[in-house]
């Protein structure tokens, strides 16, 4: 098996207003396959064929992937259908380019982007463009309701590194702002959701103070204002508040506990939690290319139960 399991816990989630509520537990996959950097899109280097195995060895009913190239993409989707989820690739895959076709990047020429894959169909997608990074491209977030369940959205997005001011505000600052209302506007219209990406953000940053519920606070994440909780916020094996590191580089500045940093994160609003909630980081597979890393991100997994409706 290529990708290997670190510890996961399963806690309890804070109470919300879920009580009475429909609900549903979903088991969430998330990576950032660095597609483009590491594989130039590639389908037989290894990387695809360990995530799909990855995939279906975690049970998984949502998927997120970030930086993959769209002949990835068609490459997982078809894998995907083999394997016996549903037999019309069409109805469980959503795709969002945030770089067009262009000769330097993936596999000579394809698009680059953002992914959602659901064991269950989905319906039509939506993608929300960003405040503009100034770099090329644009980043997005894609969502998509489930089809028979639509009052589900699941969503990825992979947040900007930069700082850069506009309007005296930063770049990343403006992008997570963006989302989160989007987020609050589908809370407002009585959808739930879930949210996976890689938000370059470590969960202590000020700037996720907005994300976080007040009831996330521990020494090692303080000072939350927001409507979240984060799937692997409540791990006391591993730097509760915070959660374990999806990143195996050490940065600056550095984590509250450990030496490597966590800046991929999937949220559920607080107030749709309805029983227990588990992440788990898996370590980075190393047989890719002849024995080479498959990713710079490890792959972050997490299940919760939420309310509908």
């Amino acid at each position: 098996m290529i990708l290997a399991a670190v510890a996961a816990l399963l806690v309890q989630a804070a109470p919300g207003n879920a009580a009475g509520a429909t609900t549903a537990t979903y088991n969430v996959w998330h990576w950032n396959i660095a597609g483009n950097t590491l594989h130039a899109g590639s389908v037989t280097d290894g990387m695809v064929d360990g995530a799909v195995a990855s995939i279906r060895n975690r049970s998984a009913d949502l998927v997120s992937f970030n930086e993959i190239c769209f002949g990835q993409y068609r490459a997982i989707q078809e894998r995907l259908t083999a394997a016996g989820w549903p037999q019309d690739p069409t109805t469980f895959s959503r795709f969002a380019a945030t770089r067009d076709a262009d000769p330097g990047i993936c596999d000579g020429g394809e698009t680059f982007g953002l992914a959602l894959f659901s064991k269950q169909p989905l319906g039509n997608s939506n993608q929300y463009v960003l405040p503009w990074d100034g770099k090329k491209g644009s980043r997005k977030m894609l969502c998509a309701p489930l089809r028979d369940t639509p009052r589900v959205r699941f969503c990825t997005v992979h947040i900007t590194t930069s700082n850069t001011l506009t309007d005296g505000v930063p770049d990343n600052v403006r992008q997570l702002d963006a989302v989160r209302g989007i987020l609050d506007s589908f809370d407002a219209a009585g959808d739930t959701y879930l949210i996976a990406g890689d938000f370059n953000a470590q969960p202590n940053y000020g700037r996720m103070n907005g994300y976080y519920a007040p009831s996330a606070d521990t020494p090692n994440n303080p000072d939350n204002t927001g409507s979240h909780r984060e799937l692997d916020d409540d791990d006391s094996a591993h730097c509760p508040g915070y959660g374990e590191h999806t990143v195996e580089a050490a940065g600056s500045p550095g984590p509250p506990c450990g030496v490597y940093r966590k800046i991929d994160q999937i949220f559920v609003r607080e107030s749709r939690i309805a029983g227990p909630y588990s992440a788990d980081s898996l370590a980075i597979g190393a047989s890719c290319a002849g024995g080479t890393p498959c990713s710079d991100h490890r792959i972050l997994t997490g299940t919760a139960r939420v309310a509908i409706g």
